[in-house]
């Protein structure tokens, strides 16, 4: 634990807080640490309201003493064991006192779990910075998938943590990414359909206009460049959920190229060279890639943006549709 952490924390309900509940008290007084995690710790009886174990939802009356257990509370709640640190090389596109940016290269998983037990980002976040352990999700505020390449953010303090999570949950996130479709759009446009777990296959989400459990989900999208049969896409995200970009573009009928899970079989068009055929099939993964991100620095107000470089394989997959679009406009 590091030093820095105090054992216990107590004080004193303010009068202003009369009738609040304790989580919202909590939330107040204790503003380094999320409001998930507070109601973890009031659930788990590390929060104690004049000696007895209440509720989370237990309204206060004022003047009471409030402990918490801040070191044991941490202590109970750190990652798994599979958490390890390990010397996987990270590419750091910016940090300082708060912040990480890395730009995740394809195939990289970002957090431990079934199947991908350790090699992930975050091991590799916990070998360059130990501190990271003590920080929800080792300070990692949204993910992309394995197989999707760009920037993301690390918060490197509880602070910055939940600032950064506040507006992730506020939209206050500028996120723009970079995908490759089948089919030539017309046009740009704006997908309005919530997403929710498929309701049979459960590794997959689904657009579920209907469902009670689906969650709002937001896509913009604008043409980048129209090919032969494919379009290159700049997507900008007003949401974040769950593959997202991938099942509103499924959705819409402009599935990406090499998408397993929802793109379905492949679109072979007409008159194509052997060339052409074998490398769109040898395109195994979503051409999916996290361009750019932006937003206020969570301690300094300023906003700040950074960009990826798209990755080599989408760069050679774009070459070859623009090399199949020439050879056929010459026809």
């Amino acid at each position: 634990m590091s030093s820095n952490v105090e054992e216990v924390v107590r004080f004193v309900v303010p009068d202003d807080m009369v009738g609040k509940r304790l989580d919202q008290v909590l939330a107040q007084q204790l503003s380094d640490y999320s409001r998930s995690r507070l109601q973890q710790w009031l659930k788990s009886g590390f929060v104690l309201l004049d000696g007895e174990v209440p509720r989370i939802k237990d309204k206060v009356k004022g003047g009471e003493t409030v402990e918490v257990q801040i070191e044991n509370a941490l202590e109970d709640s750190k990652p798994p064991e599979n958490w390890a640190a390990q010397p996987i090389d990270l590419n750091i596109v910016f940090e300082d006192d708060a912040l990480i940016i890395v730009n995740k290269p394809v195939g990289l998983v970002v957090h431990p779990g079934a199947g991908n037990l350790d090699g992930t980002m975050v091991n590799a976040l916990v070998n360059h910075l130990p501190e990271l352990a003590n920080i929800p999700r080792a300070g990692v505020i949204h993910r992309l998938d394995k197989d999707t390449s760009g920037i993301l953010v690390v918060a490197k303090t509880l602070a910055a943590h939940n600032a950064l999570t506040q507006k992730l949950q506020d939209r206050a996130f500028n996120r723009e990414y970079q995908a490759i479709v089948m089919g030539v759009m017309t046009g740009g446009g704006k997908v309005d359909a919530p997403i929710g777990r498929h309701p049979t296959h459960r590794t997959k989400m689904a657009v579920l206009p209907h469902s009670k459990t689906a969650k709002e989900a937001i896509t913009h999208y604008r043409i980048g460049q129209r090919f032969r049969a494919h379009t290159l896409v700049n997507v900008k995200l007003e949401t974040g959920r769950t593959h997202q970009i991938r099942v509103h573009m499924a959705h819409i009928n402009y599935p990406i190229v090499g998408d397993a899970v929802y793109a379905g079989r492949m679109r072979i068009p007409a008159n194509s060279s052997e060339q052409f055929i074998e490398g769109l099939r040898n395109f195994k993964r979503q051409a999916l890639h996290a361009r750019l991100l932006g937003f206020e620095h969570p301690m300094t107000g300023k906003y700040m943006e950074w960009q990826a470089e798209m990755p080599e394989d989408m760069q050679q997959l774009i070459e070859l549709l623009t090399q199949d679009e020439k050879d056929h406009a010459s026809r």
